[in-house]
């Protein structure tokens, strides 16, 4: 594998990893909810993941990745649709779909 995919598969998680870091053991969509903070955090990593991923798919347009193009897509919602950002739907994101995307990098990143 290209090393600057493995860069960009890297940094996909130390921000999966971060968006946990900020949440902790105690995962409560309503202290998501109220902490502008946390929430400003976890969009900027889902940014970076969406980043990454794009930069990815520039370099190996067939990059076996699920859901790349929905990641991508999310961090152009995020970023351009800020105003619409919706936490629920965010929050549905952080339980369903990181554990699969975490686990599917870091076998990518043990090949």
């Amino acid at each position: 594998m290209q090393r600057e995919i493995l860069k960009y598969l890297h940094d996909i998680k130390v921000s999966i990893d971060s968006i946990y870091d900020f949440l902790g053991d105690r995962r409560d969509l309503n202290v998501y909810r109220t902490n502008k903070l946390l929430r400003r955090g976890i969009e900027r990593e889902l940014e970076i993941i969406g980043e990454a991923v794009n930069r990815i798919l520039k370099i190996n347009p067939s990059f076996e990745l699920s859901d790349s193009r929905r990641i991508v897509d999310l961090r152009n919602w995020v970023i351009h649709g800020y105003d619409k950002v919706d936490d629920v739907i965010i929050w549905g994101i952080i339980l369903r779909d990181l554990p699969g995307l975490k686990n599917q990098v870091e076998i990518l990143l043990s090949q």
